[in-house]
């Protein structure tokens, strides 16, 4: 099969990681569960702001900020958004303002929660908060906040939640390029790669790349941590078909494209549940590895759940995602690891 790389140099671009992330087998894990060879891709390794799978996505998105003159950036998330926290961070590198309009989507009130984790490092990047309630566009409220600053003759970028825009899946094209990459020089052809699907921009940019290269996309597996099944499988297809536009507009994604699982959302978004629990500490105390508790502990325990029926089959490799959020560790102390 003949791979067909996918050119983005025509996107504006800003340089916020260190390079390709790595692939670390995780060859304890996989004994210790007795099924297929499990690996993942240190989405989580970057220096800046405490590294994530955000920043391939503000990388094109301030990017455009910068293009377009933007002196300042306000984004949406929740209180403990890993988007928001490094937006912070991306804003602070290249000089840009920052606000933050963080809702209250999870019920967790403990000072932890409200205050440490990310949160304080949003404050120590210097970003502006503004809090509004659960049931609020947060969204509504940035474009406004933006029409005031821009009528105090700032410029102002508005990014939306998880920098899952077409422009911000532009990042996850781009991993996908770089997976395919380190399978040819590795030799290691994965047979599933699984991620988490909050806001849907990550899987929707690797489906969207796989596409491109002509892989077929079904090797990526999601699970979502955010919506319910029926909407997230929707608006991560939207998706798709929208970054397939900017990168070419003869590609088009079919619902077959998209693997999507609803088994490991629990009770909501942000709460813990007893397979986050089980993942997070087995990982840790397997390969001395931290998944975050609200997205990556979510779709790890998916990942382990399939491994241990079966579904991800002996002699299969399986390429995980790690997509960071290591700071929400702290957030959720009392509320889940006490």
């Amino acid at each position: 099969m003949t791979l067909r790389a996918t050119d983005l140099t025509r996107f504006p671009k800003t340089q916020l990681r260190d390079g390709p992330s790595p692939i670390v087998a995780l060859s304890r894990l996989s004994q210790h569960l007795g099924g297929a060879e499990i690996y993942v891709k240190r989405e989580d390794v970057d220096g800046l702001g405490g590294g994530g799978n955000k920043l391939r996505k503000l990388e094109f998105l301030i990017g455009e900020a910068q293009a377009t003159g933007a002196d300042t950036i306000i984004t949406v998330g929740g209180r403990q958004s890993n988007h928001a926290r490094l937006t912070a961070a991306a804003a602070a590198r290249v000089g840009m303002k920052c606000e933050l309009v963080l809702s209250k989507l999870v019920p967790i009130e403990d000072e932890d929660y409200v205050e440490n984790g990310n949160v304080l490092l949003d404050r120590l990047f210097g970003a502006v908060i503004h809090d509004v309630p659960g049931n609020v566009s947060a969204l509504q409220v940035a474009e406004e906040r933006a029409a005031t600053l821009r009528r105090e003759g700032r410029n102002v970028y508005v990014c939306p939640l998880g920098g899952s825009s077409p422009v911000g899946c532009l990042g996850y094209v781009s991993c996908a390029n770089e997976i395919l990459d380190q399978s040819k020089e590795s030799g290691i052809d994965f047979d599933h790669i699984v991620v988490a699907n909050g806001s849907g921009g990550m899987q929707a940019g690797l489906v969207a790349g796989m596409i491109a290269a002509g892989v077929s996309p079904r090797k990526v597996a999601g699970y979502t941590v955010l919506a319910p099944l029926d909407k997230a499988y929707a608006t991560t297809c939207e998706k798709v078909q929208q970054t397939l536009g900017l990168i070419d507009s003869s590609l088009t994604v079919s619902g077959d494209d998209v693997v999507l699982h609803g088994d490991q959302l629990g009770s909501g978004y942000g709460l813990p549940t007893d397979s986050m629990l089980r993942a997070v500490k087995l990982l840790a105390s397997e390969e001395g590895l931290l998944l975050d508790p609200v997205y990556s502990g979510k779709a790890f325990a998916g990942l382990i759940q399939s491994v241990e029926s079966g579904r991800f089959a002996a002699g299969q490799k399986v390429l995980f995602l790690m997509s960071g959020g290591t700071p929400s560790l702290f957030a959720y102390r009392t509320a889940a690891f006490a």
